[in-house]
């Protein structure tokens, strides 16, 4: 028999989030993301996106103990803008168990009808920096700090209870080579002068904090077309500089201004985060914090988060520009390897960059839909 309660309670919300620390005991390619974090994201009183956002935070019981959970989400403001009347489901994890897993998406779907929504798909976050996409290949590779990671079973449940593929995201594993090559040192600079734009280098967190409000404006509108994507508002962008801002290597922060000095392009990476997460559980106290440091001063490898240009100058080469100049750093550095984050399978403007590297797509993940009859 499966149980099926609602979060809430702190102590309930505690349990929720320590679930996949259970489930995923041992197993080396799962990276914990941080508690403290999760924490934040999941409370309505912490996460300025519950202004326009409702979310029930559901467990599965089976004999008294957590089998799985799952968090379902409407997010009324991309249901607005995007005419759909849609809900969310995300942060699930299940026992290989079909009964638990077909109760977790029940009580999510039986919400969504409730409300009168004609379609659940997921996972998703409350917004596109958060987690999303069910992994369906590269269960033998290490997740990045930044992603997702679950069990090859989750996909076989979620497709024999009725969900199907709504889109996929792809992600790569990039050599950094031992120096740029000098064809395309000699491109960016033609680039740099048939637009003139100028590349920024930055010295402290505080030089880029003169920057973070004009680069998540940016982020809005080059991502406004992009799956499940809502602008982020004003307070979500407060948050999110507060939060991450000072987490940033100003190594790996590049803005691209034109001759008016108006941002035109950013490009953010931070040395992978994954290996000490794992070594700090995902924790940031007492000790877990030294883990996230010493990884972001020593790394062989670089996580590509963010990279947006602005309308006018797309297709123009920047994205070139930003990924080389990012790259000569992580070459002064050291580093061996970069990965990317998930990116829609048609985004061939940003595929199409890896061109210039030696790459292997090394994952995939999706996003599923359920559409009521």
């Amino acid at each position: 028999m499966v149980e099926i309660i609602e979060v809430k309670s702190k102590r309930d919300l505690k349990r929720f989030i320590a679930f996949p620390h259970q489930l995923y005991k041992g197993v080396p390619n799962w990276v914990p993301p941080l508690v403290s974090d999760e924490l934040n994201t999941l409370d309505p009183q912490k996460n300025p996106a519950f202004e326009f956002c409702r979310a029930r935070l559901f467990l599965a019981l089976r004999d008294g103990k957590i089998a799985g959970r799952v968090a379902a989400i409407i997010n009324d403001r991309f249901n607005k803008d995007s005419g759909k009347k849609y809900a969310r489901f995300g942060w699930i994890d299940f026992i290989d168990d079909e009964a638990v897993s077909a109760a977790l998406m029940k009580a999510v779907e039986n919400w969504a009808r409730e409300n009168g929504l004609e379609a659940v798909h997921g996972p998703l976050g409350f917004c596109d920096l958060d987690k999303e996409g069910m992994l369906i290949e590269g269960y033998d590779e290490l997740s990045m700090f930044i992603t997702l990671y679950n069990y090859p079973y989750y996909p076989q449940h979620l497709e024999k209870l009725g969900y199907g593929k709504d889109t996929d995201w792809v992600e790569y594993e990039i050599r950094i080579p031992e120096k740029v090559p000098e064809r395309i040192d000699k491109l960016n600079q033609l680039i740099e002068k048939r637009l003139n734009v100028t590349m920024v280098h930055f010295k402290n967190r505080k030089e880029i904090l003169r920057y973070g409000q004009a680069i998540f404006k940016l982020l809005n509108d080059a991502y406004k077309s992009l799956y499940g994507f809502v602008a982020l508002s004003d307070a979500q962008v407060t948050s999110y500089i507060q939060q991450y801002f000072s987490m940033i290597n100003p190594d790996y922060l590049r803005v691209v201004l034109d001759k008016n000095n108006e941002l035109v392009a950013f490009g953010i990476a931070i040395p992978s985060l994954a290996k000490a997460s794992q070594k700090a559980r995902g924790r940031l106290f007492p000790l877990g914090f030294i883990h996230l440091l010493l990884a972001m001063r020593k790394n062989d490898r670089l996580e590509l988060l963010l990279v947006a240009v602005r309308d006018d100058y797309q297709g123009k080469g920047i994205n070139v520009l930003l990924l080389s100049d990012i790259n000569k750093t992580a070459i002064k550095n050291g580093l061996k390897f970069a990965e990317t984050g998930p990116e829609l399978e048609t985004n061939t403007d940003v595929q199409g960059l890896w061109k210039y590297f030696e790459t292997r797509q090394h994952k995939r993940r999706r996003c599923y839909i359920k559409k009521f009859n």
